[in-house]
């Protein structure tokens, strides 16, 4: 008899990969002759740069960068088995398990790690990436992950702005002509399980922010200042950024995806 294991990570509790150890195990004692293959699953959450790397025989590269609350943090990401995919998973560098529960809190939060991972594949040559938004800690709009790639983020008095979800709000203008130059030779999917936008009632902030530690006046904030982050850019990029499916996916990362990576947004991936 041949059984196929194929789970996805349990939210903060269980990879991929341990549940298929865990499922085996207890399959084992009842059908202790059978054939076991296991095949760990992803969404784009945690979990997805070793399924792909195992499904691919690549292996993953590991680096220092900025977490989610401003703490130096170890993430890593995948290379396809031919060298020529990055597979970036946002909760290795942002991700809502790095932040004790107590300290999460999206006002402050940023995607800075994210655009960390980003450019270190670049640096190696990488023009096609996969990036998986699932499990983040941030409601910034993408902010972090775009001034790691020379975005800058600007107030109504020409300051450059801390990029996290607090600031939204503020931002005035934005500064894209040192955006990295690598990016228009590149090919990003960004995979997603959900299509909300990043604004209105299943948007980023109402819906996905009491999840990473909003309270309710949190949230008001936060759709606040994606409203204004939202008329900002579309003033300056004549794309129709609210209602974009998967804009609002891990706190509007998809839509600074779209906008400052001129990726693919990919809500079935």
């Amino acid at each position: 008899m041949k059984i196929v294991i194929a789970p996805d990570s349990f939210k903060e509790s269980l990879s991929a990969e341990k549940c298929c150890q865990a499922i085996k195990a207890g399959f084992s004692t009842l059908f202790p002759d059978a054939n076991y293959i296991c095949l760990p699953i992803a969404d784009g959450g945690e979990g997805t740069v070793d399924a792909m790397v195992a499904a691919t025989g690549g292996n993953i590269v590991t680096l220092e960068v900025c977490g989610p609350m401003g703490e130096k943090v170890n993430a890593f990401y995948g290379l396809t088995g031919d060298g020529k995919t990055a597979v970036i998973e946002m909760a290795a560098a942002s991700g809502l398990m790095l932040v004790a529960p107590e300290k999460r809190n999206p006002l402050l939060a940023s995607s800075f790690g994210t655009g960390e991972l980003i450019r270190h594949a670049l640096d190696n040559g990488i023009r096609h990436i996969i990036l998986g938004i699932g499990g983040s800690a941030t409601v910034d709009g993408g902010m972090g992950m775009a001034q790691a790639l020379g975005v800058r983020f600007l107030d109504a008095d020409g300051q450059v702005l801390v990029a996290n979800g607090g600031n939204l709000a503020r931002v005035a203008s934005i500064e894209m002509d040192e955006c990295d130059p690598r990016l228009a030779n590149c090919h990003i999917e960004v995979a997603c399980d959900v299509d909300n936008p990043l604004v209105g009632a299943r948007g980023a902030a109402a819906v996905f922010g009491p999840q990473k530690g909003a309270t309710p006046e949190m949230v008001e904030e936060l759709e606040q200042g994606l409203q204004n982050y939202a008329r900002v850019l579309q003033q300056q990029t004549e794309i129709n950024v609210c209602q974009m499916a998967g804009g609002g996916a891990a706190g509007g990362m998809g839509i600074a995806a779209a906008v400052f990576l001129n990726a693919d947004i990919k809500t079935r991936y």
